[in-house]
């Protein structure tokens, strides 16, 4: 294929995995898909490797492109078959992120897989949203390792049961599995467009010279040994300062990432699977390529990660994981940047808000169960070109603003104010940006779960910028404000206002009267 071709049917898979997005969006009943848009969608060889995504979720993606190919090795794979699963150790990263996989046959032959990853509101367990601080995987809601969906063409009706006997607002759930299958049959029907053996010979292009992109942007990176550490403030049941300790090892067209030292996990559900770990990894180093990389399984090959089983980076089988993808990813974020920015400091930001804020609302009676969840943006980290933006979704994260219509529509909650929280980034020649500020009035008694970082350290300034300010959760209740902490559940009562005030971005540069 010429470089034209070949550019022309890279951004013709991305198209395909954009259109899978919208059929999602458009099909989804929840407002958390379908005004969010928290999910992905993505497509893979016949072996697993990701082949091309759309710029959806970051540890959607990347836990994806580390974790098919061991799941798609499963299964006899015969057309009609839909494959579902969600256990963050068999290619998954928390139990509320469904994953829906189905094969392309072009020409009868299995040439390619297309899937969707979708965050749903709810898939069970002890707590409403399955985002509580939980000991026990299996407290956190229903685990689905790889089955099917549909054999064949046929539904699997004791999968459906389950679905109705275990997780809470179970129609809504469904409904939205539907939508992503359907976006899943989309990609068949653009990838049947094309004769079998082409697609072989044009995914096998693709995958070279995407290889290449990666390499190169290794390459750019001085040679040498950088290392880093920063830490969680707590995992929600006691345990409090969880290091995460990189030492990152760049040789040429090659980079390793041992997270030696790092805490051992934690009873809290701040653990990560390794799929979890190596996204993180992934997005920071895809940030350093050129934008018309394309998406690509191979842009990695160059990047090593080493873990010890067992910490908190690579828990083992079991251990809770819920905030490990929204929370810990975010840390894991920061500390290979501060690595980065010791080798590269021109090109790196300062620390963003370091948190996606989960905030998850559940109530209602046994036939009449709701469940809302949201994040909420923050302050991004300034750089050597520019303050940082404020109020807006960082790194791990990239879901839409929920909208205030939509929320109070739905569900027994008013939005009371909804601002940014001016002055809340750091200091510098450029400043980080501001945090925001949420708060809710609930109109009936329900259940508030809450997993949040950064309220009692700072996000990181670099080159002389100032830190961030920390982030802040308050209830209002008979008349006064109390503190909530940073990890937990609690019942409130109607009429109980919660406040969540979210962290600014660190500042770049040391500000002697000329910040920007």
């Amino acid at each position: 294929m010429s470089a034209v071709e070949l550019s022309l049917f890279s951004h013709r898979l991305a198209a395909t995995c954009e259109e899978m997005g919208a059929i999602l969006k458009r099909s989804a009943i929840s407002p958390n898909i379908r005004d969010r848009e928290d999910f992905s969608c993505a497509l893979f060889t016949r072996d697993g490797e990701l082949i091309a995504q759309a710029a959806h979720i970051p540890v959607h993606l990347g836990s994806m492109a580390f974790a098919m190919s061991g799941v798609v090795g499963l299964f006899d794979w015969q057309v009609g078959d839909v494959v579902i699963f969600n256990d963050p150790y068999l290619g998954g990263t928390h139990l509320p992120d469904i994953t829906i996989v189905t094969p392309v046959f072009v020409e009868l032959e299995l040439t390619a897989f297309a899937a969707t990853r979708a965050h749903h509101a709810d898939i069970g367990g002890a707590t409403p949203g399955s985002m509580g601080v939980e000991t026990r995987l299996e407290d956190e809601g229903l685990i689905i390792s790889p089955r099917h969906w549909f054999a064949a063409g046929v539904e699997n009706q004791e999968l459906v049961e389950l679905f109705f006997a275990r997780v809470r607002a179970p129609e809504e759930r469904m409904g939205d599995l539907a939508a992503q299958r359907a976006a899943c049959q989309l990609a068949s029907q653009r990838l049947n467009a094309f004769e079998s053996d082409q697609l072989e010979s044009m995914f096998a292009s693709l995958i070279s010279i995407s290889e290449v992109y990666g390499r190169n942007a290794i390459a750019s990176i001085p040679n040498g040994i950088y290392r880093f550490e920063d830490h969680l403030e707590d995992d929600g049941c006691g345990s409090t300062c969880l290091p995460i300790r990189l030492t990152m090892t760049v040789f040429d067209e090659q980079v390793s990432l041992d997270f030696t030292g790092t805490a051992e996990q934690s009873m809290g559900p701040v653990n990560c699977p390794m799929a979890v770990t190596a996204a993180s990894v992934f997005y920071v180093f895809r940030c350093l390529m050129p934008k018309h990389t394309p998406q690509t399984a191979a842009i990695f090959h160059a990047v090593s990660i080493m873990a010890p089983e067992g910490c908190l980076v690579n828990a083992r089988a079991g251990a809770p994981v819920a905030a490990g993808n929204v929370e810990t990813s975010q840390r894991i974020v920061d500390v290979v940047l501060g690595a980065l920015a010791q080798a590269i400091p021109e090109s790196i930001p300062a620390a963003a808000q370091g948190t996606m804020n989960n905030v998850i609302f559940g109530g209602g009676s046994q036939n009449s169960e709701w469940v809302y969840y949201e994040t909420l943006a923050g302050g991004m980290g300034a750089h050597a070109n520019a303050a940082g933006l404020s109020a807006v979704q960082c790194h791990m994260t990239n879901t839409k603003n929920s909208s205030i219509e939509v929320l109070e529509m739905h569900y027994p909650l008013r939005i009371s104010e909804y601002s940014v929280r001016k002055g809340s980034g750091g200091n510098g020649v450029y400043r980080g940006g501001d945090g925001l500020i949420r708060e809710w009035q609930v109109l009936e008694n329900c259940h508030l779960s809450l997993l949040t970082e950064r309220r009692l350290t700072q996000p990181y300034g670099l080159q002389g910028g100032e830190a961030g300010k920390c982030g802040r959760n308050r209830l209002f209740r008979n008349g006064a404000w109390s503190e909530l902490p940073a990890k937990g559940s609690v019942v409130l009562l109607a009429g109980d206002r919660i406040r969540i005030e979210t962290p600014g971005g660190g500042g770049f540069g040391l500000a002697v009267g000329n910040e920007k």
